[in-house]
């Protein structure tokens, strides 16, 4: 039985194939707590409906016409900054995922996964979870590690004042850039997963940035930590 509309996580669907919704619709129909509130062909629409709806999640495909799901990810996040964003793409294109990352995606799925992960990470997102794919998260500490050789990053910008972290949330943060999820970091450090998702919020809002992978890409670039440490 679907639990109330009280208890639901709300779930915009964005996708540019009406029959690919149609389907997650389905898929999602069936599972309990999730609600889909409505459907967009664009990033057009997805904006224009993420405001309409105000959704816990919006599901949205990457690559679509008028505007693209990167560009309605950064939209959405300034209008309606309580939702969460779980992106979807055929693509294993790492620029795609770099791009979502720093658009302030908390996710990041390939369509070819079964359909009860997609449930599974509109569920994780929507708890606080940064989820990416397993071969996708290989590629982003693949980069992290590159952006952590001296001849790569590039050196902190002059001049701009960097928000001051405490030692413990650079511990949290290094290990948020080495793929740890919440529940490992609060074993590595005996603490609490509900303590780790304080300091992760704390993180975001000192940085003012959207997602824990967003604020680790920008970590390692100005050298606050080194992912392979």
């Amino acid at each position: 039985m679907q639990a109330t509309s009280s208890e639901c996580i709300r779930v915009l669907i964005v996708d540019d194939h009406a029959l690919y919704r149609r389907g997650l619709q389905t898929i999602l129909g069936t599972e309990d707590g999730i609600e889909v509130v409505g459907e967009a062909a664009d990033g057009v629409e997805a904006v224009e409906m993420a405001e309409e709806t105000l959704p816990d999640v919006v599901l949205m495909d990457v690559g679509m016409p008028r505007r693209g799901g990167i560009e309605a990810c950064r939209a959405i996040r300034d209008r309606v900054p309580s939702a969460r964003i779980l992106m979807l793409t055929s693509s294993d294109d790492e620029a795609h995922l770099f791009d979502a990352v720093r658009a302030g995606a908390n996710g990041y799925l390939l369509k070819d996964v079964p359909p009860e992960e997609v449930a599974d990470g509109i569920r994780g997102v929507h708890h606080g979870q940064a989820l990416i794919s397993p071969m996708m998260a290989a590629k982003l500490l693949t980069e992290f590690a590159s952006l952590s050789e001296p001849d790569v990053v590039p050196a902190p910008t002059p001049g701009l004042e960097v928000p001051r972290l405490t030692k413990r949330e650079l511990d949290i943060l290094g290990r948020v850039a080495r793929g740890r999820l919440n529940r490992e970091i609060a074993r590595e450090l005996f603490i609490s997963e509900n303590t780790v998702r304080n300091h992760i919020r704390n993180i975001l809002d000192k940085l003012q940035m959207h997602s824990r992978m967003e604020a680790a890409m920008y970590a390692v670039r100005q050298r606050l930590i080194d992912p392979d440490e």
